[in-house]
């Protein structure tokens, strides 16, 4: 069944995103409702890849529950890693070395980039939200969250612990070096975005450094948070390479998280309150991304360097978990490019990424589309210079498919664009 010769599954699956977007306190609701009717239609009338009916939904359950675990124990995993981060005290510490002026919004900023690479980038924006509120005295720029939200997706772009959609890649066989590049746009898109608002921040409330020198770090904190990322670098890295034929049967990377969390529980307690709402906002997530998973990816758009741009403004409205699980579904991207793309995109509206909604819950005057928008209008601009600065260097590099059996859509060059092919191992 089609509507205006768009496939009724993608209508679907955009209205449950649209209601995700305008319905943002019922989320959680919003998006088990799309499911739920999205599995009913596909049971009643087009089938699943693994069959027809129940069985066929069944089937898929099947196929995709490595990939939803291993998310999932990521997403919690990662919750209280985020905690042991900030119980260590260096966010409290790291004030200290920020600058006079402007240049002190500046390398905050950069701070967030740095932590994002290796946390999370919700941990690491609301990281950089708790100092700015202290350095600022609570009077934070909107313009200035924006480039918060803005540092801590760019950051983890290019990196597979740095960003939910990264590690969705990684979990999916997408190497870790695959996405590396895509710190080629942002890298420049920080500059950009973050010299404006760093200045803007300055004219608005200029910073004031804490004097108190009695804060210590807590040394265990910080090496547990540092065993955990190893252990899951780790777990991917030796399951890939000697049991790969395993990773589809069993959620090891979820595991191997949880693991060293649970071991290091005598050293320091984990904080288990967090783990309600993290539970909540994980099962949010992986009910976008199964219902991605259900759409017939053969009638998407080409893989091409457009269409990742395009994503990239998608992301500022809807979800880039579910739009990358389509992208990883359908193959063939420059997995770097698309990283960037879906990843730094969703920073132009504070409801586009994780990273914004966690971080306007720390500051609610954030949850204003036009004031994002009319203050943080450098970081779409920054998006923009970043993305062409990555393919006027780098070109556009689609990945041959990572997965056995997929054959993938792939336009090598367009424009005259160089094209390198590469592969995932």
């Amino acid at each position: 069944m089609e509507i205006f010769g768009i496939p009724l599954d993608f209508v679907l699956f955009a209205l449950t995103l649209l209601g995700v977007a305008l319905f943002h306190h019922y989320t959680l609701p919003v998006a088990l409702t799309g499911l739920a009717i999205i599995s009913l239609y596909k049971i009643g009338f087009t089938g699943f890849h693994e069959g027809a009916g129940v069985m066929g939904w069944l089937r898929h359950l099947h196929h995709e529950w490595v990939t939803l675990t291993n998310l999932f124990g990521l997403l919690l995993g990662f919750a209280l890693l985020a905690r042991h981060f900030e119980d260590s005290k260096l966010p409290e510490i790291l004030p200290r070395y920020l600058p006079d002026g402007w240049q002190g919004g500046f390398v905050l900023l950069i701070m967030v980039f740095v932590m994002s690479a290796f946390l999370d980038n919700i941990a690491g924006a609301l990281i950089g939200g708790t100092v700015a509120a202290g350095v600022f005295r609570r009077r934070v720029h909107i313009g200035y969250l924006a480039a918060l939200v803005a540092a801590s997706n760019a950051g983890g772009a290019g990196s597979v612990l740095g960003d939910t959609t990264t590690t969705m890649m990684w979990i999916d066989g997408v190497a870790p070096l695959d996405v590396v590049h895509a710190y080629a746009a942002a890298i420049p898109a920080l500059i950009v975005f973050g010299i404006i608002a760093a200045r803007q921040q300055h004219q608005y409330a200029p910073i004031v450094r804490s004097t108190d020198a009695s804060v210590q770090v807590d040394a265990a904190y910080l090496w547990i948070v540092l065993l955990m990322l190893l252990g899951a670098m780790g777990t991917n890295i030796v399951v890939n390479t000697h049991f790969s034929a395993l990773s589809s049967h069993f959620p090891f990377l979820g595991v191997a998280v949880w693991v060293v969390l649970l071991a290091m529980t005598p050293l320091r307690k984990p904080a288990w309150s967090l783990l309600p709402d993290a539970t909540r906002g994980s099962v949010f997530l992986l009910s976008l991304v199964l219902c991605a998973s259900m759409m017939p990816v053969e009638r998407l758009p080409v893989a091409a360097w457009e269409t990742a741009f395009g994503l990239g403004f998608v992301s500022a409205v809807f979800d880039n978990i579910p739009l990358t699980a389509l992208a990883l579904k359908q193959g063939g991207y420059d997995w770097g490019v698309l990283a960037y793309a879906v990843g730094f995109g969703g920073s132009m509206i504070w409801f586009g990424s994780s990273a914004g909604v966690a971080l306007s819950n720390l500051f609610p005057e954030a949850r204003s589309v036009g004031a994002w928008l009319k203050n943080g209008w450098h970081v779409p601009v920054a998006y923009v210079i970043g993305f062409f600065i990555m393919l006027a260097t780098l070109g556009w590099q689609p990945h041959a498919p990572h997965k056995e059996g997929v054959v993938a859509l792939v336009e090598p060059a367009a424009q005259g664009l160089p094209a390198h092919h590469s592969s995932s191992p």
